[in-house]
């Protein structure tokens, strides 16, 4: 017998505009991302500055509207003046990080350069752990001033007479972690990036600041880190960060589709913090959220840990090159329906990572870009994503995992484009035998149509793809020609990710 769900779907039910960053992504200096990743001088799509062709049209079809760059941990030990300038005069360096070794041959510029060409916009990050206020005042002059100074000057050198204009800065990554290059406590973390944003935005009034929180909130600090941080940066800072990676390396898929609720729990948690900090200093001022670090990540890790002990200081080897299964995909749809739920406070979000490092997008080397499973739920998302998100009236069949109890057999999210007339349901089927009825009322769209209906399904789980073939991919369902209205249940496929669009004729 089929599991049954009934959702209600009101257009005076509004949580908040989507911000349409919460469709970003993330490239660091870590493994493949950039050299043979994004950039690849002699590949056969490359262009004249070395980037690849065919990964560029990929991040297009995925609409990422922000990247941030170019760390993650690479930050903390990133010396930006060593990735400007004639190529042939930069310095290697060594990432103590991922223990490799960074040539520079990419650096800031190519970086403006080639988000302006994949029509996405940089998220910087800047250098809090071995560095100070004074580096990342240098950075956002050569970045963004249009000055008759040292830095706006320096850039103009190198060939770029206009400021790239970046608004959106990262006050480094995950500062409480003992593995980051210049760990600090709490306050001590909490008053450097506080001098940095101030200042920072003494310079540029126009860029918004994300300060870290709790590196995952299974951090023994977790809850009184971001506490103590919000206490000293209040003023001025816009977001405070989320990182969290799932894992089924148990091969308990239950407990695995079950994960978005721990999301639900973290980000409540971090909200209401937030606010206990506003309620503090008497502020009317609200601090949103940046999860710019979130994916599945585990498939790699031993073979990783192995290589970056025994084989230090390598130019881009192969590290944390995930290659995803079809539940990965479904696990990454689930954690989409969660930030739209919260799409009042989630405001920015980032896929870890964009290409080839826990990434959608994998390059062969002498060969093709390819689409990863984890490509299609965010494909999906940020393409019919964008609008209102709408409260999910939800009320569904449950279950029972390992660590969750009364875990909803199905999962839904709704947006609402008005623009476009169109109303877009997201829906995830957990159950890995049985199927779904999922009915949807939709009211104050009884004039709206079901115009397509795409899935993610599979027999198999374990399902990957790869260069040569396409296993998990889309698959449109059968709409023309059926009438489903309120009695008319939508039949969601066991284990499945559902995208169900309706317009307006």
């Amino acid at each position: 017998m089929n599991k049954k769900a009934t959702l209600i779907v009101d257009r005076d039910f509004q949580i908040a505009p989507v911000d349409e960053r919460m469709y970003g992504s993330f490239i660091e200096h870590l493994g493949r991302a950039v050299y043979t990743g994004i950039y690849q001088p002699g590949h056969e799509s490359a262009d004249e500055e070395g980037f690849r062709q065919d990964v560029i049209d990929l991040v297009k079809e995925l609409n990422v509207p922000i990247v941030r760059y170019p760390g993650g941990n690479f930050v903390s030990n990133f010396y930006w003046e060593d990735s400007v300038g004639p190529k042939e005069e930069r310095k290697p360096r060594l990432d103590l990080a991922w223990r490799t070794l960074e040539p520079n041959e990419v650096g800031i510029q190519e970086f403006a350069r080639w988000a302006k060409k994949a029509g996405t916009k940089p998220m910087m990050a800047v250098n809090l752990g071995t560095r100070s206020v004074e580096a990342a005042l240098n950075l956002l002059e050569y970045c963004n001033l249009d000055t008759d100074t040292y830095y706006a000057n320096l850039r103009r050198s190198h060939g770029d007479e206009k400021p790239y204009g970046i608004k959106l800065w990262c006050m480094g990554n995950e500062m409480d972690g003992p593995w980051q290059t210049g760990h600090k406590t709490a306050r001590e973390y909490g008053k450097l990036a506080a001098e940095t944003a101030k200042a920072m935005k003494m310079m540029d009034d126009s860029i918004e600041c994300v300060v870290c929180g709790s590196s995952h909130k299974g951090m023994p600090t977790f809850g009184t880190w971001e506490e103590e941080v919000l206490d000293e940066t209040y003023d001025y800072v816009d977001y405070v960060s989320l990182h969290t990676y799932w894992s089924n390396a148990s091969g308990d898929t239950p407990e695995f589709f079950a994960q978005n609720v721990d999301l639900d729990e973290f980000i409540r948690t971090v909200v209401n913090i937030c606010d206990l900090v506003k309620a503090k200093k008497h502020s009317k001022k609200q601090i949103d959220l940046s999860f710019d670090e979130w994916n599945v990540w585990y498939h790699s890790n031993a073979s990783d840990n192995a290589d970056m002990k025994n084989l230090p200081w390598r130019r881009h080897p192969h590290l944390l090159e995930d290659i995803y299964t079809f539940e990965d995909a479904i696990v990454d749809g689930l954690a989409l329906i969660t930030f739209l739920k919260h799409a009042d406070r989630v405001k920015i979000a980032a896929l870890a990572q964009l290409v080839n490092v826990i990434a959608p997008i994998m390059t062969e080397e002498d060969g093709k870009a390819w689409r990863q499973t984890i490509f299609y739920p965010f494909f999906h998302a940020s393409r019919y994503g964008r609008g209102i998100s709408l409260t999910p009236i939800l009320r569904s069949t449950t279950h029972s995992t390992s660590r969750h109890e009364n875990v909803s057999d199905v999962d839904a999210a709704a947006v609402w484009n008005e623009e476009k007339q169109q109303l877009t349901v997201f829906a995830v089927n957990r159950c890995l035998e049985e199927k779904a009825d999922l009915t949807i009322d939709m009211r104050g769209f009884e004039d709206y149509q079901l115009s397509s209906w795409e899935a993610l399904e599979s027999n198999d789980l374990l399902a990957v793809n790869s260069a040569e073939e396409e296993k998990v991919h889309p698959i449109r369902k059968e709409v023309s020609g059926k009438d489903f209205t309120a009695q008319t249940p939508f039949v969601l496929a066991s284990a499945s990710w559902n995208v169900l669009v309706f317009t307006k004729p």
